[in-house]
């Protein structure tokens, strides 16, 4: 079996049968060939999955090409210290900036100027297709995730006025987290591995020129899928 990165470059469709965890992985593995994903969801909440493994007959339809591919933006994430990038990904959902059971400093801007400053738990740096995920649970809004927008959501800000924004795509968002010398700061891409964030760091994130295509075969809308997902249809 080829791995998934070379079987990509000459595949139509990838059929991706987990959770969203699952459909992540895969979408940053195909980032350089960039085929359309459709996820058909076996973990819980499942937001990038848009089938249900008893939806065989749309499955089958996707296979026969019968769906409507649907770009995405993704986020590029850097981490500079002393000048030198460190540290490079590529999100399709967020880059969060967190402390571990302590508040830390968190500054950000936006081109230069200054959105936020607080002390808190962290901070989210989303894409409209991450607003349903850990943003969503600090507060963040919904937006559709065809929108092109950086999400920037505070995690439990010790600050009445530090409130998530909504920014515009072409903005470059740079962040700074101070933990008092003492408190260790990660930073994690998607859930992925955590990565050590020193004092005096500084997280760079911009638009991303990848994106993620995932298909689209059923006749749910986004609003159907939120509204199903969180539980608000009897």
């Amino acid at each position: 079996t080829a791995p998934l990165e070379e079987a990509a470059r000459s595949a139509r469709l990838v059929v991706c049968f987990g959770g969203d965890g699952t459909i992540l992985r895969t979408v940053r593995a195909v980032m350089a060939s960039p085929v359309p994903i459709l996820g058909v969801n076996l973990g819980h909440k499942g937001f990038l999955a848009e089938l249900m493994p008893e939806d065989t007959e749309l499955i089958l339809k996707a296979a026969r090409g019968e769906y409507t591919p649907v770009s995405r933006m993704m986020l590029d994430v850097s981490l500079f210290r002393g000048g030198c990038c460190v540290y490079a990904d590529t999100a399709l959902n967020e880059a969060v900036v967190c402390g571990t059971a302590a508040t830390i400093q968190i500054t950000a801007f936006g081109d230069g100027s200054k959105i936020i400053d607080y002390k808190g738990d962290g901070l989210i740096l989303a894409t409209p297709t991450g607003s349903t995920a850990y943003s969503l649970s600090a507060g963040g809004s919904l937006v559709e995730p065809t929108a092109e927008n950086i999400l920037v959501t505070p995690i439990c800000a010790h600050d009445i006025a530090a409130r998530p924004f909504i920014l515009a795509p072409d903005r470059l968002v740079t962040v700074r987290a101070d933990g008092r010398g003492k408190r260790p700061i990660w930073l994690s891409v998607d859930g992925g591995e955590l990565i050590p964030v020193q004092s005096g760091d500084e997280l760079r994130v911009k638009k991303s020129k990848n994106r993620a295509v995932m298909a689209h075969v059923s006749q749910k809308s986004f609003y159907d899928i939120a509204y199903e997902k969180l539980g608000e249809i009897n």
